[in-house]
């Protein structure tokens, strides 16, 4: 069995994978699923929040941990995921992206965010800098992120989504081939995302080596199709290790 860390998105918080995590330990796996700061329960000051953080909440786990880890990052949680893999390459056995930000060394996640034209979420993106935040309008949260949700999840969202800190996705990553790249990586496309646009996905899949499986879901497929997610996300690795 697997251990995984799930690694949330923008705005949301671990209570986003609870359909998920409960099919994962239904089938015999451990979960951990941390709220990164300033998320959920983890709450502080927005402009004090860097990527260093955000990777020292998912260490922290690993460090307690009897054995090897697999994570689980979503959307704006790549950055985390990418960052986790570098600082524990030993620790982790894979990284699965789940329509993420798959961003390589040098690289910000504004730096690609700002090409996706397709995306629904720059233009309906409220930013104050001051207080170093952003939040998506909530007019847009179901054609951006729920398409496919029921109308109970969707409710939920706009209950718990709150302003994300936006250092970390204006902070370049700092990944290097002897440790981020000797960790496998999986990436689940989801087909219908008007997030992280499949166009975008293809273009950072183009960029980076990646075992590629596809969902057609919209961009909260945590929500809309838990199962189908679940599956892929213990797929995952199966058609490199039987290579």
């Amino acid at each position: 069995m697997t251990h995984y860390i799930l690694i949330h998105g923008s705005w949301h918080g671990a209570w986003c994978w609870h359909k998920v995590a409960d099919r994962l330990k239904a089938n015999g796996h451990t979960v951990d699923v941390p709220d990164l700061p300033c998320h959920g329960k983890n709450w502080g000051n927005h402009k004090d929040v860097t990527t260093e953080d955000y990777v020292g909440t998912v260490t922290d786990l690993i460090d307690a941990a009897d054995g090897p880890v697999t994570l689980v990052a979503h959307s704006r949680g790549g950055l985390v995921g990418s960052s986790v893999a570098e600082a524990r390459p030993e620790k982790v056995e894979r990284t699965i992206y789940v329509a993420a930000f798959l961003v390589p060394n040098g690289k910000s996640v504004v730096d690609y965010g700002l090409q996706d034209e397709q995306s629904l979420i720059l233009p309906n993106l409220d930013q104050n800098p001051d207080e170093g935040w952003d939040m998506l309008q909530s007019h847009i949260f179901r054609e951006a992120l729920y398409a496919d949700c029921d109308d109970d999840d969707v409710a939920l969202c706009h209950l718990l989504l709150t302003p994300e800190p936006v250092a970390p996705t204006f902070t370049p990553l700092e990944l290097s081939e002897e440790r981020y790249g000797r960790v496998p990586r999986s990436y689940i496309m989801l087909t219908e995302d008007r997030a992280v646009s499949p166009k975008l996905q293809r273009m950072m899949l183009d960029e980076t080596q990646c075992e590629v499986l596809e969902l057609e879901a919209s961009h909260s497929a945590y929500f809309s199709k838990p199962g189908a997610l679940t599956r892929l996300i213990e797929q995952a690795g199966e058609q490199q290790a039987s290579a």
